[in-house]
């Protein structure tokens, strides 16, 4: 069960603007990576549904987290049907992100008030979703559905539209300020931010720090 209200999830990644996203087979490993990111300011973190067993690992750092990060909110990633997110739903996932958009998942969701984001490449994909009652539309693959522009040119006839890029945003200040630039409503960022070599080395304080750099580049970019 969620432990946070949909309409927290929901103004918290708009607030703080970032995802951190990451999977991990080790829940140690999981557990360091999201104290990393809590650790840089980070508020939302995305475990992303790859791998044999990562509903287990899932579960044990959704428990950890609730004891030791209860401020940080978790949520799974990587979901492409209902009965997916339904299992990550009862293991405390507060809010569900896919690379596509599965009405089924959506309408899961909504009897829950579990935020959903899908992953949307069109203006009509878009809007399906927000039919569905989607607020914050997942552009995936970023990059390849056209970038920064893409965002500008949905948001010119659709203004009302909260969009995150995942997949081609770089942990970067010049990427941040063009999605931000652009009009994105936040960003999700995986192993640019939470980068392998500093994952297997253990080195949680540089994960933190990269944290840190992108938050700042988010605020300037939106001041």
């Amino acid at each position: 069960m969620a432990r946070f209200k949909r309409l927290e999830v929901l103004n918290t990644i708009v607030d703080v603007g970032l995802v951190p996203v990451f999977y991990h087979p080790d829940v140690e490993v999981a557990k360091n990576i999201a104290a990393a990111c809590a650790s840089g300011g980070a508020r939302v973190v995305e475990f992303t549904n790859r791998g044999d067993f990562a509903p287990e690992v899932f579960k044990e750092l959704s428990l950890y987290l609730a004891q030791e990060h209860p401020d940080l909110i978790l949520g799974v990633g990587s979901v492409v049907d209902a009965p997916t997110a339904a299992l990550y739903i009862a293991y405390g996932a507060n809010f569900v992100v896919g690379p596509l958009l599965n009405p089924e998942i959506a309408r899961l969701c909504n009897r829950r008030k579990i935020a959903y984001s899908p992953g949307c490449g069109s203006a009509s994909e878009i809007a399906q979703a927000e039919e569905l009652g989607v607020e914050i539309v997942k552009v995936f693959p970023g990059t390849a559905v056209g970038g920064p522009a893409f965002v500008r040119s949905v948001l010119g006839p659709c203004p009302w539209t909260s969009i995150m890029p995942t997949g081609g945003v770089d942990a970067t200040e010049e990427s941040i300020m063009a999605w931000f630039g652009a009009g994105a409503a936040c960003v999700g960022i995986g192993s640019k931010l939470i980068r392998k070599e500093w994952v297997a080395a253990g080195d949680w304080m540089a994960i933190t720090a990269q944290v840190r750099k992108v938050l700042a580049w988010i605020q300037a970019a939106r001041a």
